[in-house]
């Protein structure tokens, strides 16, 4: 049997363009393209996103630079007896991680002194007898209604700030020396001071030291120049002499460092 095979008809083929993918000569010109707005990108992309850069904080004001700095520490021999050390310890505690910490570092300590009894927390003691510029300005602040007691005409200021005595609102003309007897008693109020303590403390071992005697007369010219007011300075017999504390004495020496160092 034989098999006859008919013709086939096709449709027409229509050329098509196709779509051909970039020549490899093409890659060598886009790719660097490519590279730089990546690397471009990448550049920009942290400055775009980081926050404004905030003002630097400055310890100091501007024209100046830090030199070092001061820690005030508030703590009286007895708190510091009871922690089982004393302030002596505590100093050379300091002084030693200083130098630990910084070799190069130098430290000096200085004791701040006020009347037994005075009162208030130590740290502020500590702050106004150092002369802290925002502790002054505080105390300042607050002394307003204080001062106008201070203001009256009538009463003793002494004034170890500015190393003054006012009586009634005049001038007491102390000397210097006489005013270092008023305020070493002043300092030690209520407490007997016997004249040999008063010649050790008063008088520098370059200078003549006066007899007991001489410190008799130098009490005496105080008192008559306290006037009405002499019988703050009381005289306890055969042993010395003692600053009491009267109604109208006012004393202004919070704000300066006492002169009585160790």
């Amino acid at each position: 049997m034989s098999l006859a095979l008919a013709p086939v008809r096709t449709a027409p083929v229509r050329p098509v363009q196709a779509r051909t993918a970039p020549s490899l000569s093409a890659a060598p010109s886009a790719a660097p393209l490519r590279s730089l707005s990546n690397a471009a990108a990448a550049d920009l992309a942290p400055a775009a996103q980081a926050a404004p850069a905030a003002p630097r904080v400055r310890a100091v004001p501007e024209g100046t630079e830090a030199r070092g700095f001061v820690l005030y520490v508030g703590i009286d021999e007895a708190k510091a007896a009871e922690d089982g050390t004393t302030l002596h310890r505590i100093v050379e505690a300091l002084r030693a991680l200083t130098a630990e910490v910084s070799p190069s570092s130098e430290t000096y300590a200085a004791v701040a002194l006020a009347p037994e009894g005075a009162g208030g927390r130590d740290v502020d003691v500590v702050r106004l007898a150092l002369q802290d510029p925002s502790a002054l300005a505080k105390q300042r602040d607050g002394q307003g209604a204080r001062n106008d007691a201070d203001r009256h005409p009538n009463g003793v200021i002494i004034d170890i700030s500015r190393k003054r005595v006012l009586l009634d609102g005049e001038a007491a003309g102390l000397t210097y020396k006489e005013f270092e007897l008023l305020q070493y008693l002043v300092l030690r109020e209520g407490r007997t001071i016997d004249r040999h303590e008063l010649i050790e403390s008063l008088w520098d071992a370059d200078d003549e030291a006066p007899s007991e005697r001489t410190i008799d007369v130098h009490v005496r010219r105080l008192r008559s120049k306290l006037a009405h007011y002499q019988d703050i300075v009381r005289t306890v017999r055969g042993v010395g002499y003692r600053f009491d504390r009267h109604a109208d004495v006012s004393i202004r020496q919070a704000s300066t460092p006492s002169p009585d160092l160790y």
